[in-house]
């Protein structure tokens, strides 16, 4: 049986047990259910269901492919990923609790509806969804692109890129449809399982199979590869100290309104449970300092690798050392390090649009029927995707460079409006509008970053000072008398209590 066989028989067992696993993770649950069980789990998930599925969420083709990358390109300044991360979990460790709080009192299943509901305008949600939209489409591109490289590479070329774009799509479509976020929580278990053996494995064995141990890896690095080791890394990169402190910033605070990251927030039992996951995540971060590591140890290795080719350093690494079956199973974790993140980036954008846009029409505002719609939803951004990746990649790889940056300019509108009462419609919606036109300006006229800071945080601090001087400006109450904010539901300086239903009259608080 030749190499090639043998890693895709292991690729393909695996990949039909993922499919099994999401759909009996709904057995007897998903068909009575509507939109809040399928999109954020019927807000009954355990600690240690929602700590695997945001660490799934966040640990993606990126970790095995960019990570590597970078760490062979540039060196240093991909720590920026570790940084942001474990930041960000600082943050979450409040806002978790407060977007948790929220959406629970008032039945809401995601940030648009979150959004809508502030400020009392559903066409704001619709709006929203339209935005993050554009902006989490790129990141499924990127997993179907980084799950075709991946099982491509592992099987030998037995699987052609185009066969293992469609796997990727077809096995994520087949169970999040079915099982919603639920079934990414316990196909998570299956990944972080892999992730962790697979890579606490390569962590001792490449640098002991390579260079005979830590001490002799590092001293190479220390004696022929110094640039990688400190910023802005090798080859004069623009990532220097300015950089990687303000890309670590804005990232920390983008990531927690993330609307992935806040879909496991909203599937959560309990906000004490939030918390005691924003302890716990951290840990896994530990992970990725070892891409970044076989990153740099394929420099001498597998010299000379250049562009996108550098993303495979650390499959290169495996291809060339491990017996097929290793490489088979190592390939599955790296593969479901794309499908999972993928799984909630199109449920996110299906749970927007049943609930926010579709929900504008009568007909579709009943539970059920919006989680119909949303699920449809899924398959037609996920095919969409697909489509893109196979005729006109470039599209969206395109867009993906405003992806992140783009969607830090909801944090004013969202955070800021949940916690201050006073920020108004015209302000949110001001200063959103200037910085996703500062951040598009920046970086497609390729000036970013601006004089060594990350453009997204220059657009951000322009939107929240927008977003202030008009509110500060712009009368409370427009000339219909409706407010622009709910002054009587601000988030709960509390959590609800049990006995409080969903949707049940507010509790007044002191403006925070």
């Amino acid at each position: 049986m030749s190499d090639g066989a043998i890693a895709t028989t292991v690729f393909g067992v695996f990949m039909a047990a993922t499919v099994a696993l999401g759909l009996a993770a709904v057995r007897g649950r998903g068909r009575q259910g509507g939109i809040a069980e399928w999109s954020v789990g019927g807000r009954s998930l355990g600690a240690v269901f929602i700590w695997v599925l945001m660490a799934g969420e966040g640990y993606t083709s990126f970790s095995y492919l960019g990570a590597a990358g970078w760490g062979y390109n540039y060196g240093a300044p991909v720590l920026y990923v570790v940084a942001y991360m474990s930041c960000g979990y600082a943050v979450g460790y409040v806002v978790g609790p407060v977007l948790w709080a929220y959406a629970r009192r008032h039945g809401l299943v995601s940030i648009s509806d979150m959004v809508a509901h502030r400020y009392d305008r559903p066409w704001l949600g619709a709006g929203v969804a339209l935005l993050v939209t554009v902006f989490l489409l790129p990141y499924i591109q990127l997993q179907i692109t980084g799950m075709g490289v991946v099982v491509s590479t592992i099987s030998y070329g037995a699987i052609s890129l185009d066969w293992a774009y469609f796997i990727g799509f077809a096995v994520t479509t087949g169970f999040v449809v079915v099982s919603g976020l639920r079934g990414s929580a316990w196909v998570s278990v299956l990944k972080d399982v892999l992730v962790i053996g697979t890579l606490g494995f390569l962590a001792v064995y490449v640098p002991l199979h390579y260079f005979d141990g830590y001490g002799p890896f590092l001293d190479r690095i220390v004696a022929e590869k110094s640039d990688w080791l400190t910023l802005p890394g090798s080859g004069g990169s623009a990532y220097g100290e300015a950089w990687f402190a303000t890309t670590s910033l804005l990232n920390a605070l983008t990531v927690v309104i993330f609307p992935t990251t806040v879909a496991g927030y909203l599937g959560a039992r309990s906000a004490d449970g939030l918390r005691r996951n924003a302890i716990w995540l951290p840990a896994y971060n530990v992970l990725l300092f070892v891409p970044m590591l076989l990153g740099m140890a394929a420099l001498f290795v597998v010299p000379g690798l250049v562009g996108a080719e550098s993303n495979l350093a650390l499959f290169k690494l495996v291809v060339d050392s491990l017996p097929a079956w290793g490489v088979g199973v190592i390939g599955v974790a790296a593969a479901l390090s794309s499908i999972v993140p993928m799984a909630v980036f199109m449920l996110v954008i299906g749970t927007m649009w049943g609930s926010s846009v579709l929900s504008l029409l009568p007909r579709w505002r009943s539970p059920q029927r919006q989680k119909l719609a949303s699920q449809a939803v899924v398959v037609v951004a996920g095919a969409l995707a697909l489509a893109l990746t196979y005729g006109a990649p470039n599209t969206l790889v395109r867009l993906s460079l405003i992806s992140y940056e783009g969607m830090a300019q909801l944090v004013p509108m969202l955070l800021l409006g949940l916690v201050w009462r006073k920020l108004t419609l015209a302000g949110a919606v001001s200063g959103l509008v200037v910085g996703v036109g500062i951040v598009c300006g920046l970086v497609f006229s390729e000036n970013d970053p601006v004089f060594g800071v990350n453009a997204g945080i220059v657009a951000l601090a322009v939107n929240l000072a927008v977003a202030l001087a008009v509110s500060y400006g712009v009368p409370y109450a427009g000339a219909s008398g409706r407010a622009d904010t709910r002054p009587d539901e601000d988030v709960l300086a509390r959590d609800p209590l049990d006995e409080d239903p969903v949707g049940a009259e507010p509790v007044v608080t002191d403006p925070v």
